[in-house]
């Protein structure tokens, strides 16, 4: 890849023309929404709600340049993070519970999320950053004609749970340059217990293959910037529930030994998680330890260290 003449995916795909028929596929799917795997076919368009609450317009909870990404993201001038209101995974234990389940934010329009983009790349962001973006597909596509029209040109990221639809992140192809999902758990027990979703590492795996074949392993520039590809995270949960081991051992296996992994130790109880659960404790360090060496034994050695702070615009 040119680093000099890199230019953003979905910049190519608007001068093909092919943003409409994208965009009116996606607000088809949404009149018996099937934008996830969760299939509530509720009429969206017309106020229904399914799972994940999210509506016809998109709601935002905050916007701003973030310094607490994973280093390629973040560069000099922070990752330009949109937090979009609830979840379709909606985990017992989410750390951002009052955007996920509480419902935080609000609605704008269309136009607005265009120029929230513009604004964060003004402010000299290295990418779009839009977190919890699943259930807001069709709204994301529909903004995006207009932020290029306004000179929108930096990377666009797509930070998910992981329980995403193939059919969904097809239809995605030519949008987004960098898929940043959370491999949250490799083991069915635990995601039906604290995400009600016991497809989860099904799909999940499912839906990693599929951001791999589209964008391939992360590209850096020559100042350690992302401009394309996957990148993982993976969240360390007391008492192994996440099942590390086994994620790593599918990162190699199936997707790259070059993938790109953030193995995070922020974990904290919150939300819904009661005195007694296993998830009632942070991890301890050796848990930590242990969840970098099962990296390493099965070959993930392109790691991300990083710093934590970020500044938040509420509206």
């Amino acid at each position: 890849m040119d680093q000099k003449r890199f230019e953003p995916v979905y910049i190519q795909t608007y001068n093909k023309g092919l943003f409409p028929e994208k965009i009116e596929q996606a607000f088809r799917m949404l009149e018996k929404c099937t934008i996830c795997p969760r299939n509530c076919r509720v009429n969206r368009i017309k106020g229904e709600k399914g799972v994940c609450e999210g509506g016809y317009l998109p709601k935002i909870s905050s916007y701003s340049p973030h310094f607490g990404e994973e280093r390629p993201l973040v560069g000099f001038h922070g990752s330009g993070t949109i937090f979009l209101t609830y979840c379709n995974l909606r985990c017992n234990f989410c750390q951002n519970y009052s955007i996920s389940h509480s419902g935080e934010g609000r609605e704008v329009s269309f136009e607005r999320l265009s120029r929230m983009m513009t604004e964060l790349q003004k402010l000299g962001c290295h990418n779009i950053n839009f977190v919890s973006p699943t259930h807001y597909v069709p709204q994301i596509l529909n903004a995006l004609p207009k932020a290029i029209e306004m000179g929108l040109s930096v990377p666009l990221v797509y930070n998910t749970g992981g329980y995403d639809s193939v059919k969904t992140l097809r239809l995605l192809e030519g949008v987004f340059d960098i898929y940043m999902p959370d491999f949250k758990y490799s083991r069915q027990s635990a995601a039906e217990l604290y995400s009600q979703a016991p497809d989860y590492p099904q799909l999940a795996k499912l839906a990693f293959k599929e951001m791999h074949r589209q964008v391939g392993d992360l590209f850096l520039n020559y100042r350690g910037i992302a401009l394309k590809g996957l990148l993982v995270r993976h969240l360390v949960l007391p008492e192994g529930l996440a099942g590390t081991r086994e994620v790593m051992h599918f990162l190699a296996s199936q997707i790259s030994k070059n993938t790109y992994v953030n193995i995070m130790d922020q974990y904290y109880p919150c939300g819904e998680i009661s005195p007694g659960s296993p998830l009632a404790r942070r991890i301890t360090q050796k848990e930590y330890d242990d969840a970098i060496k099962a990296a390493k034994k099965e070959g993930i050695t392109r790691l991300d260290k990083r710093e934590r702070s970020r500044l938040i615009w509420k509206f």
